[in-house]
């Protein structure tokens, strides 16, 4: 008894205090620390589209001179290897933007404007028609292009009584094209400036990552607009000739639909394509509808299965899921303009997260922190 109360005597003292439970576990912290991450990111993303919307007289000339800059760089720099002056050829490079687009825009404009109203007239009957059979969906396409008409005409009368507003608009529009060019000019000139720059103010070391991430996103804006602008010439001409064949009305206008339609992935080939079917129901009656389904099928086929995976499939590489998604939400911005510039915008951004993917698994340390090489030759 004593040895046991003298070895509690000398074993007592104060207790350690045990450390308090934590109140969430770890996977529950782990989650939350991720959607912490989440919402920032989220804040800034919307900070970043909110800044573009309010400053869009700034920013939509920019992402126009982008891409311009990728539609014909590979121009810019074979001129550059052909030891041309970089003013001159960037001038001369500008001139070209101006007479591709400028012609495209005059085709595609005067072909609508010229099979604009039997386009209409042919939805309408194709409306009339569908009606009897299924009732509700033939009366409200018949609404669509009663609305449509309608929009048109409403267009044009207020332009016509409201002369100062129609200027207005046409001399913004023309601003913004000017701007947008004379940037494409700097942005193809001044491209290898842009590289010192961005060497000089880089911090630490991070200067050959950040022109690697560039040049990837930027690789794939110019992969976007080629392949692009390619596929809509064939998809175009290949439609085109095909209702020509089967004789159905405004096949040059339908055509110079698919054409600009073939600039939103997905969305807009759909869109063109029904029309192009609907007008030749109305028109040519089923069978050639028929025929006319077909063509767009096979033209769809061979854009899905050839023409894409041989043109775009090194450059620009997303999920139709994501290019859906950006296209919604490019309309939700900023209506048509928005459609047309999200997919690009979205291709450099997967461009860029693939170069910093295969930076973090190689790892920072990898060995490869050289310069890269010069815009004119890359």
């Amino acid at each position: 008894m004593q040895n046991d109360s003298e070895e509690n005597g000398r074993g007592a003292g104060p207790e350690r205090p045990r450390p308090s439970a934590p109140l969430l576990p770890v996977q529950a912290r782990r989650t939350a620390a991720w959607c912490l991450v989440g919402l920032l990111i989220a804040a800034v993303v919307a900070l970043v589209v909110w800044l573009c919307v309010e400053l869009s007289a700034a920013v939509t000339p920019v992402l126009l001179a982008l891409l311009g800059s990728g539609l014909l760089g590979p121009l810019y720099r074979r001129l550059v290897a052909m030891k041309l002056n970089r003013s001159l050829a960037a001038g001369l490079t500008c001139a070209v933007l101006v007479v591709v687009v400028g012609g495209a825009g005059f085709i595609v404009v005067n072909a609508l404007v010229n099979s604009g109203d039997q386009i209409i007239s042919s939805l309408r009957q194709a409306a009339k028609d569908l009606s009897q059979h299924f009732g509700a969906a033939g009366t409200s396409l018949d609404d669509l292009a009663s609305k449509s008409k309608g929009l048109v005409t409403n267009f044009g009368g207020t332009a016509a009584s409201g002369l100062l507003t129609g200027v207005s608009a046409v001399g913004q529009f023309l601003a913004a094209s000017v701007l947008a060019l004379l940037l494409t000019f700097f942005f193809l000139r001044d491209s290898d400036k842009a590289v010192r720059t961005l060497h000089h103010w880089a911090p630490g070391s991070s200067a050959p990552q950040l022109e690697r991430m560039a040049r990837r996103g930027f690789q794939a804006i110019e992969g976007f607009m080629r392949g692009t602008t390619f596929i809509a010439l064939i998809d175009a001409i290949c439609i085109t000739v095909g209702l020509l064949i089967l004789r159905v009305p405004g096949a040059i206008g339908l055509g110079a639909l698919v054409f600009v339609g073939a600039y939103i992935p997905y969305l807009g080939a759909f869109i063109s394509g029904a029309v192009a079917i609907l007008v030749a129901l109305a028109d040519r009656g089923f069978v050639i509808a028929l025929w006319a389904l077909g063509v767009v099928l096979a033209v769809q086929v061979l854009e899905g299965h050839v023409l894409q995976p041989m043109i775009q499939s090194r450059t620009v590489k997303m999920h139709p899921a994501t290019v859906l998604l950006a296209i919604t939400a490019g309309a939700g911005v900023a209506g048509i303009l928005g459609m047309l510039l999200s997919v690009p915008l979205t291709a450099a951004v997967t461009g860029v997260l693939h170069e910093l993917r295969e930076y973090y698994a190689a790892g920072p340390d990898s060995g490869d922190t050289g310069p890269a090489a010069s815009p004119a030759s890359s």
